[in-house]
């Protein structure tokens, strides 16, 4: 559980991304925030429940 002030969103929170990293795999392409949430360098999810949250990347304007 999030011990920062002010705590960290929740997993199930539409801000989840701006939780801290607790743990970062860069060579690996994924960290893990202190909400649990699985974060992965193409902007995809892994909720702690299982849930996949696809890549979100903005599309590029030429």
């Amino acid at each position: 559980m999030c011990r920062h002030a002010p705590p960290c969103p929740s997993a199930d929170s539409p801000d989840r991304e701006a939780a801290h990293v607790v743990a970062a795999h860069p060579e690996q392409g994924w960290s893990v925030l202190c909400n649990a949430v699985l974060l992965f360098d193409d902007t995809g999810e892994l909720l702690p429940d299982g849930q996949v949250i696809a890549p979100h990347r903005p599309l590029a304007t030429v």
